[in-house]
């Protein structure tokens, strides 16, 4: 299915890009959460009428992510975890408990946006993890795992 894309996605283009997917991605995903909408003749010229309202609406987000990914920047979440004598712990810290500790710092930040490469973290100690508040944005953040006192 050809779509025009209004906003840029991930892996697939930026603003005003005529792309085709596959027609369930565009139905289930992309068109419903308005970040495309089908490429006819009609919604390109739409499209190319609205643009520089839809440029104006992206460049602001990205510099309220900016500012976001400021003071997100070099902050340290520390979670409590139970662990053994040894160091490891009997569960793992996910991107959801990541997640759940920057929103006790006051940052609003969902699981999906916590980057973990190396999976979740099995062991009591500091850890550098990636936070993408936006598409063009992503930022270091410091997990400090300590050992729960019970």
């Amino acid at each position: 299915m050809q779509i025009i894309l209004l906003e840029k996605v991930a892996n697939l283009g930026n603003l005003g890009d005529v792309v085709k997917v596959k027609d369930g991605f565009a139905r289930n995903f992309l068109i419903p959460t308005k970040q495309a909408r089908r490429a006819t003749a009609a919604a390109i010229q739409e499209f190319e009428v609205r643009r520089v309202e839809l440029e104006k609406t992206a460049a602001g987000k990205l510099a309220a992510a900016q500012a976001v990914g400021e003071k997100l920047s070099g902050k340290t979440v520390t979670i409590a975890q139970k662990a053994g004598v040894d160091g490891r712990l009997f569960g793992s810290v996910t991107n959801a408990d990541v997640a759940d500790g920057l929103k006790k710092l006051g940052f609003d930040a969902a699981k999906s946006q916590v980057r973990m490469p190396n999976g979740p973290l099995k062991a009591l100690g500091e850890f550098p993890v990636s936070v993408a508040v936006h598409g063009d944005v992503v930022v270091e953040v410091t997990v400090h795992v300590v050992p729960q006192a019970d």
